[in-house]
């Protein structure tokens, strides 16, 4: 019953997942996203709608509770899954044939797992060790030349499109070793719960993070479902290419240039 609990609560931490720099904050971008057909848009708003009631009672509370925590506590959080993050990175790094970035995170990972406490403390940055972007699969597969394909909706995993669908099943076919050394080797020191609660804590932290962005954009747009497509396709575009972010500000006229 408990794995079942955390599994659930895991997906539903990607929910909120809408789209993310790479402190994990909301980016808005006046650039329009690639052409990308919504072939499933009628059973997409049907999940949409799904996967917010569902933020709205579980995550948006949570959310709301962490966000009062001392400012070191959320930043040691956010930090120790920051370093997570690494190990997903890396392999990506290597496919993408980026040597480079794959040794400087690699080095990161290290030192902010043993000085930095279970990277607790992001002691890589003291030493000249500079903080990359995320990678993930559906990257490498746009970087391999795979076209996105539809956008889709999953239930209760959010915002995707074909191809990024795969890319994150792969983490569960050997690709993520987080996943492996949880959930795959349940071990003494580390067993599926390990892999669970690190996803439900970043689904939260998250949530807390974009807070009142997501409540802006919801208020300021004229169909929030097409505002959050157009957020995360543009989002994704950005990863895949690598490139900064356009927009910082988030007042309303930022929030009504993504209504749609």
């Amino acid at each position: 019953m408990r794995k079942f609990v955390l599994i659930i609560f895991t997906t539903l931490a990607l929910t909120v997942n809408v789209s993310a720099g790479t402190d994990g904050e909301l980016i808005l971008k006046k650039n329009q996203p690639s052409e990308i057909k919504d072939c499933f848009e009628k059973i997409n708003r049907v999940t949409f709608a799904f996967n917010q009631a569902l933020d709205g009672v579980i995550f948006q509370p949570v959310a709301s509770l962490y966000r009062k925590l001392p400012s070191p506590a959320k930043t040691g959080v956010s930090n120790s899954l920051e370093n997570l993050s690494h190990l997903l990175t890396i392999p990506n790094n290597l496919i993408q044939g980026d040597f480079k970035k794959a040794g400087v995170n690699t080095s990161r990972f290290v030192v902010n797992t043993t000085l930095g406490i279970l990277g607790i403390f992001d002691v890589a940055q003291y030493i000249g060790l500079t903080e990359y972007e995320k990678e993930d699969y559906g990257q490498s597969l746009a970087k391999l030349g795979v076209g996105p394909g539809c956008y889709v909706v999953l239930p209760v995993l959010g915002p995707s499109t074909v191809r990024d669908t795969v890319g994150s099943s792969l983490n569960f076919l050997g690709g993520d070793p987080w996943y492996n050394v949880t959930v795959k080797n349940d071990t003494h020191y580390f067993n599926d719960a390990n892999y669970y609660y690190s996803k439900g804590a970043s689904g939260v932290d998250f949530r807390a993070k974009n807070y009142d962005a997501i409540e802006n954009l919801e208020k300021n747009s004229l169909d929030f479902y097409a505002s959050v497509k157009s957020l995360y396709l543009q989002d994704r575009q950005q990863k895949i290419l690598n490139t900064q972010k356009i927009v910082d500000t988030q007042d309303d006229s930022d929030w009504e240039e993504i209504s749609q």
